[in-house]
């Protein structure tokens, strides 16, 4: 991602609940249903934006488990980290600010990746290596768990909205930064055995929710 989008975040940061996630909460939360986060693991969340996953994550993991967060955005950051201190859970979340990728994680030491509305966020030459580096912090056996603004299924006609969306991105991605990705058939290049999927509109926009598993 670019200075741009740090830049980006950083400003709406503390308005970003209201601005953005007035419909996307309810796939991010299916999506962690979805997971089925277990006592004990690690837990990568990547893009944590405001800290909502980061909440419902710790509480999954318990005090014998751990999170980690990473985000471009300082400002998300400091959003996040209160939301945490609020929860009672900050003790046992660790958060970085860096660009992605890579990873700020060694070889491994993943249970389970998860990101919401963040993987359609990088272009399209890039998705292939935040993958990658996903697969490479896993644990044999892993979970990855993403939630994105999907392609429609073939066959199936595209709304106005989402024609407007692809249209917006092409010609003012600095305005509409996100764009509809084929995230099933894109897992499955990058090694990954799809799981659980499901699919869910959002205002017209189809909405891919999947679980897959890296290496076993």
């Amino acid at each position: 991602m670019t200075n741009h989008a740090q830049q980006f975040y950083d400003r709406i940061s503390h308005a970003y609940d209201l601005i953005a996630d007035g419909g996307e909460h309810i796939a991010r939360e299916r999506g962690l249903e979805l997971l089925d986060v277990q006592a004990g693991e690690a837990v990568l969340e990547i893009g944590f934006g405001t800290g909502h996953s980061l909440v419902a994550l710790a509480a999954s993991v318990g005090e014998t488990g751990t999170v980690s967060g990473v985000d471009i955005s300082t400002g998300m950051r400091d959003v996040a980290k209160k939301r945490l201190e609020k929860a009672g859970v900050a003790d046992r979340v660790n958060l970085f600010v860096q660009d992605t990728p890579p990873l700020p994680l060694s070889d491994q030491t993943c249970d389970v990746v998860v990101m919401s509305f963040t993987l359609e966020l990088f272009p399209l030459d890039t998705i292939p290596k935040v993958l990658s580096e996903c697969r490479r912090v896993l644990k044999p056996g892993g979970r990855l768990g993403v939630v994105s603004m999907a392609t429609v299924d073939e066959g199936d006609s595209e709304s106005s909205l989402e024609r407007a969306y692809v249209w917006m991105h092409k010609h003012f991605p600095h305005i509409v930064d996100c764009q509809p990705i084929a995230l099933e058939r894109l897992l499955q290049e990058a090694g990954f055995t799809l799981q659980k999927q499901e699919r869910i509109d959002l205002f017209t926009m189809p909405v891919a929710i999947v679980v897959a598993q890296g290496d076993s």
